[in-house]
């Protein structure tokens, strides 16, 4: 693959079943343990209670993909998986997708975005903070697959 440009601006949308081969081996292609399946995708694109979102540059190439949920009754909506390829990151990708998913959660009315990152991911650390998200509550101890652990961040929306 050939790193897309610095200057390609980055369009983020919903995904659509379409996209399913697409989400797939991103994800394959971004992470080593605690991927979404087939059949994650596949439920999610189809759930009330979630909103798959791809980035790409142009409409053929995917650089990321986010996926919000949202619980009934609830105003906290939960970022569960942001991921863009490689040679996309530093270039707008992850912040396109965050911004649409907080775009998402205010259409749901909700009052923040809460997520989890693994407490050796400086880079995303470094991102969610730089776009306002504080750490909230205790390290949540072998949060991941492979028993890492992670911090939990939020950003109230307004």
């Amino acid at each position: 693959m050939t790193p897309s440009p610095a200057t390609a601006a980055v369009r983020v949308r919903r995904a659509e079943l379409s996209d399913l081969d697409d989400l797939v081996a991103l994800e394959q292609a971004t992470f080593d343990s605690d991927q979404i399946s087939r059949a994650q995708f596949r439920r999610h694109l189809d759930s009330d209670s979630a909103r798959v979102l791809v980035a790409s540059a142009n409409r053929r190439r995917f650089l990321g993909t986010a996926m919000v949920f949202f619980r009934k009754g609830s105003r906290v909506a939960r970022l569960y998986s942001i991921a863009s390829l490689p040679e996309a990151r530093g270039k707008g990708v992850g912040t396109a997708l965050i911004d649409a998913a907080e775009a998402a959660a205010r259409q749901r009315r909700c009052q923040s975005l809460r997520l989890e990152v693994r407490t050796d991911n400086d880079s995303a650390i470094r991102l969610y903070e730089r776009l306002g998200y504080t750490r909230v509550g205790p390290v949540k101890k072998g949060f991941y697959e492979d028993g890492s652990d992670a911090l939990v961040y939020e950003k109230i929306l307004t």
